[in-house]
């Protein structure tokens, strides 16, 4: 069995926290709980206490913060700017429900007349249709369901790390592109914080998956049996997590905010997240979007985008543009 990497908290940033007068606790197996900081006061906390926060939600993938007290929009997004880009990049449509009409707040529901239904049941990264990827995403949730309905995060430098060699070696050779836009990014990346390697692929909006041959500046598309083999074994090696320990299934309490390294862990929405308000119990959550701080682009001097509306340039193999990209298998939900 793979043996994850996130490890205990950097003892030297857990002091920069605990010197402000919070605490950051590790959970198990990723992500961590941070204490003492209220969203609520209107006030960031020091530089480098953001930065020791910022580095840990990059090597363990996410940040909860415990609320005393509810949090409104407008705490949610300010808290949402600490990270990454520093500023709000939204690209969703806006609910009725959503509190002001906020263009910032993202609202999911389990009832349509409370947000938006089915969203993210497949493991992706938020942002996958900018060259300039989401850094971070944040996940405020206001009505917990009674009966559960928890995201799954898992780590993606774990996920690489825990692959046979020959599978990284061809994952880094590959490129996806994005169903909806043409962007391109590559399926394996070096964190920009963590320095580890990360693989990254949406498997509910990818058009089609470029192979660069070993050695040489030689590209192809991958087949459907191909990418259909890719999905499979990425969605595979992420749901290995939840037992191998660097995924979980996160359940909410009410009034939680999670803040995630959008290139740091991968996430889907639970079964139990879409299942209906009345078996479940109703559940409400707000996101946020922060922009990025370098485009997330492919190597081998592949373009930043390509126009996956038009001919295929490369040949034979998958090249599906549209909103959901190719079905990897029948009969899945796929709505981003």
């Amino acid at each position: 069995m793979y043996s994850a990497k996130s490890g205990p908290i950097d003892p030297s940033r857990a002091a920069v926290i605990e010197a402000f007068g919070a605490t950051i606790t590790p959970l198990h197996p990723i992500g961590a709980e941070v204490e003492g900081i209220d969203l609520t006061s209107g006030a960031a906390p020091p530089p480098e206490v953001i930065s020791a926060l910022e580095l840990e939600m990059a090597h363990r993938g996410f940040l909860v913060f415990r609320n005393e007290r509810q949090l409104d929009v407008d705490d949610f997004l300010r808290a949402s700017c600490w990270w990454g880009g520093r500023e709000l990049h939204s690209t969703h449509g806006v609910h009725p429900a959503t509190p002001g009409g906020n263009p910032h707040i993202f609202r999911l529901s389990n009832d349509e007349r409370h947000g938006i239904p089915g969203v993210g049941p497949q493991w992706h990264n938020d942002g996958s249709f900018v060259a300039d990827t989401f850094s971070h995403a944040g996940y405020h949730i206001i009505r917990p369901a009674e009966k559960g309905g928890a995201t799954c995060f898992a780590h993606q430098g774990d996920a690489y790390d825990a692959l046979p060699a020959e599978t990284r070696e061809y994952w880094s050779r590959l490129s996806s592109v994005n169903s909806a836009s043409g962007v391109i990014h590559p399926l394996v990346h070096e964190h920009p914080l963590s320095k580890r390697k990360c693989i990254w692929l949406h498997l509910g909006m990818t058009g089609a998956v470029i192979e660069r041959a070993p050695a040489e500046d030689r590209f192809r598309l991958l087949t459907a049996e191909e990418l259909t083999a890719l999905c499979h074994r990425y969605n595979d090696i992420l749901d290995a997590g939840l037992e191998d320990g660097y995924a979980i299934a996160y359940e909410y309490r009410e009034n939680d905010c999670v803040f995630i390294d959008n290139l740091a862990v991968a996430h889907r929405a639970s079964p139990e997240a879409h299942a209906p308000a009345d078996e479940q119990g109703l559940r409400i959550m707000h996101r946020s979007t922060v922009r990025g701080v370098q485009k997330l682009a492919p190597g081998f001097g592949l373009p930043l985008q390509v126009n996956i509306h038009g001919p295929n340039p490369f040949g034979e193999g998958v090249w599906q543009g549209g909103g959901i990209g190719f079905r990897w298998e029948e009969g899945i939900r796929m709505q981003n």
